[in-house]
């Protein structure tokens, strides 16, 4: 029988030594063989170690829309970042301290682990958003002002934005 090309594990691994081993040389800054030797064989190390994914690429889909997706991803990322700075800044030097926490529960319509991942941080990194657990397709999410207590709501205003790029990155 012949093998079609690189088992998923497989490709996870390569793709994972390729990550550590470029990390690696950007760290050292030099080409010398005993830095190549001992990067190699820890990136390799890690990498079978880690074979399930560690990675941002795992379950990346390797597709143009993909890219450009990803590319409004991080468009979008920085543009809810500057906005979420700005109310957060605005809330803490507000006299009345404006807050309203809660822990609200979001829907996530991706499937890949990765995607969710990647969704998780997103809303981490966001100010004012920490997600507090991962639970199949639900999120909990901490929100310093809840402006939204329905489950549909919620979701709309903090997961669907980032969710349309991920979906088509990664499923």
């Amino acid at each position: 029988m012949i093998s079609k090309g690189i088992s998923g594990k497989g490709r996870n691994t390569a793709i994972m030594f390729a990550t550590l081993m470029l990390f690696w040389l950007m760290l050292n800054g030099k080409l010398e063989a005993d830095i190549l030797i001992v990067g190699a064989l820890v990136a390799l190390v890690i990498a079978v170690l880690y074979r399930d994914g560690l990675s941002f690429f795992t379950e990346f889909r390797f597709t143009p829309a993909a890219f450009i997706a990803g590319f409004g991803y991080y468009g979008y990322f920085f543009k809810e970042l500057f906005k979420s700075n700005i109310k957060l800044a605005a809330i803490v030097l507000s006299p009345s301290l404006p807050v309203k926490p809660a822990i609200v529960k979001v829907r996530t319509k991706l499937k890949t682990r990765m995607g969710r991942l990647m969704l998780a941080n997103s809303i981490t990194l966001t100010p004012g958003t920490l997600t507090v657990e991962m639970e199949g397709e639900w999120l909990y999410v901490h929100w310093v002002r809840m402006e939204a207590d329905a489950i549909e709501e919620a979701t709309a205003r903090i997961v669907s934005g980032f969710e349309s790029y991920l979906e088509v990155m990664y499923g």
